[in-house]
């Protein structure tokens, strides 16, 4: 009885170190580059990212110093952006461009890694820290590949970016105007034309700080604040309501908005 046990034991054992060596096999099967590469493309093409990233990681590994490994590993990288895997995505190409700094494709991996974050901005509501990321990403970008065309489309995310942090701060100041915390909501307010001039939210934050002021009881800060508004944007909706709060308040004369606005230009600046 105890060596049929003993005999069972070993069976076992052997049995076990089979199954693992077929696992093994299973796992690591050599082959080409380019087999590889075709069939992670495949995948790909067929919008299997997560496949399409193992594949393409085989060639690194596989074949690491091949120039089919360098290829696979950015395809890996956009692999895991297209399925959505941003932080895998990000890894690698932060070991793409330590392992690579003078690669023919780094430029696209410090574009694609801002991209990344670009893709996690939230809604205004929420934390911006991705944002800010975002922002310095694409300045990355901008600053080590100046004449690409990376470049010139990270310009116009980092515009988009601005505007979105711009929001964040109308959200807040108007969050505190709401609720009659006037001095907390112009501090916003300021903060939006000081840092995001160039967003679409600086007109509307010159109109609040004027509503603001206003609501404080304080017209010449109002006026003055009006008068830049409408110097910086001429013919501006968000002027034309900023002067109907002063005409409303006793602060402007009605009907003389032109006039209104040269004299007043004439004593800010």
């Amino acid at each position: 009885m105890r060596f049929f046990r003993s005999v069972l034991v070993l069976g076992l054992l052997f049995g076990l170190a089979a199954c693992s060596g077929d696992k093994e096999k299973d796992e690591y099967v050599e082959r080409p580059a380019e087999e590889f590469y075709t069939t992670a493309q495949k995948f790909f093409n067929d919008g299997d990212y997560v496949k399409a990233a193992k594949e393409f990681n085989e060639v690194d590994r596989q074949h690491p110093y091949s120039e089919w490994a360098l290829r696979g590993q950015m395809m890996v990288a956009y692999s895991y952006y297209q399925a959505l895997n941003y932080a895998e995505a990000i890894k690698t190409i932060e070991n793409f461009i330590q392992q690579n700094p003078g690669h023919k494709d780094v430029a696209y991996a410090y574009y694609l890694r801002a991209l990344c974050y670009y893709e996690q901005i939230v809604d205004i509501t929420r934390d911006q820290q991705t944002t800010n990321y975002a922002l310095e990403s694409f300045r990355d970008v901008i600053t080590r590949f100046p004449n690409t065309k990376y470049a010139r489309d990270a310009q116009l995310k980092i515009d988009l970016a601005l505007g979105h942090l711009a929001g964040r701060e109308m959200d807040i100041g108007r969050y505190y105007e709401k609720r009659k915390i006037y001095q907390a909501a112009i501090n916003r307010y300021k903060f939006v034309v000081d840092n995001y001039q160039t967003t679409g939210q600086a007109p509307e934050a010159l109109l609040r700080m004027t509503e603001s002021y206003l609501a404080l009881g304080l017209q010449e800060e109002a006026k003055r604040t009006a008068a830049v508004l409408g110097y910086n944007y001429p013919n501006n909706e968000w002027y034309k309501a900023a002067y109907a709060l002063l005409v409303k308040d006793g602060a402007a004369p009605a009907g003389d908005e032109d006039g209104w606005l040269k004299r007043q230009v004439k004593k800010v600046f």
